[in-house]
């Protein structure tokens, strides 16, 4: 079953490490182009994800975004752990003790001032209550998972439709390949006599086998026979990739290509205006199918 690059899936989970939020967009691209954007604490697992994105799709632009949002983020910002605090204090006036003038608070209320709040960036003042590492990235792995399977049905059910429109466009082609290959040997014989009416008035005279190489020549020019056959070839492969399992999208570029050659193979052949509006109709919708295959994983 052929699948589409454009897709969204979105899942969360709540622990005891707050709340775990995945959200995955796709658009179509030649290659599997992932970005990730991660938390601090999740930001050594970017390698991993990659492989398990790399297992489950081949194609498309992704953007991988995973919020964590908890309340120890803000009980971290409120517990001072008390003795590191005295430690930091003591260096400090120990440190003070020793300027000219020196006290503790003359470094705190003179010109040499502490800013508690740099106090509280010194390493350790902060109780660091950051969740459990190991149960987060467990959490995150799971999440992960299941946020791209998700995906993958979702861009699974978009190629469906995909696959759909295709099919009505190589309906639509098929008969358009039909319709021409009966009306050739009517073409022939209009050609025929088209010839005729033109030596008639120009008041020429040839005899009959000049004629009937004259024709000839004519009908190979625009015999058209080996173009129809190729593009009856190119309709049914086009069949067969789109029920297959394989991945599809480059195949089916490379098909609407030699579609496109083939119709303006029989535009540059035409002698008859019916024809050339028939490969008209045939590049319109190798277009539309053109334009569906892009988005093909």
């Amino acid at each position: 079953m052929i699948s589409s690059m454009t897709g969204f899936a979105r899942r969360e989970v709540s622990g005891s490490f707050g709340e775990l939020t995945c959200e995955l967009r796709s658009v179509n691209h030649r290659y599997l182009e992932p970005g990730f954007r991660l938390p601090e604490e999740l930001r050594s697992l970017e390698g991993e994800l990659r492989q398990l994105l790399a297992k489950e799709l081949r194609r498309g632009k992704l953007d991988c975004t995973i919020h964590l949002r908890g309340s120890h983020l803000a009980e971290r910002e409120l517990r001072i752990d008390e003795a590191a605090l005295q430690r930091l204090l003591t260096r400090t006036e120990n440190i003070a003790q020793r300027l000219p003038g020196g006290t503790i608070f003359g470094a705190l209320l003179g010109s040499a001032r502490v800013d508690p709040l740099d106090v509280l960036r010194w390493p350790g003042v902060l109780k660091d209550d950051a969740p459990d590492t190991e149960s987060l990235q467990g959490a995150c792995r799971l999440l992960f998972q299941e946020t791209v399977k998700e995906m993958a049905a979702a861009r699974r059910r978009e190629g469906q439709r995909l696959r759909e429109l295709i099919e009505q466009r190589c309906i639509a082609l098929a008969e358009l390949v039909t319709s021409l290959r009966s009306r050739m040997p009517e073409l022939q014989t209009r050609l025929r006599t088209r010839l005729k009416e033109r030596l008639a008035e120009l008041g020429t005279t040839v005899d009959a086998g000049r004629f009937e190489q004259e024709v000839a020549l004519l009908l190979q020019r625009a015999d058209v026979d080996e173009e129809l056959d190729r593009l009856d070839g190119h309709i049914a492969e086009i069949r067969r990739v789109i029920e297959g399992d394989e991945a599809a999208g480059r195949r089916l570029d490379f098909l609407m290509q030699e579609l496109n050659r083939e119709a303006n193979t029989l535009s540059s052949k035409s002698q008859e205006i019916d024809v050339t509006r028939i490969a008209v109709d045939m590049k319109v919708l190798i277009e539309q199918m053109r334009e569906q295959v892009q988005n093909i994983e």
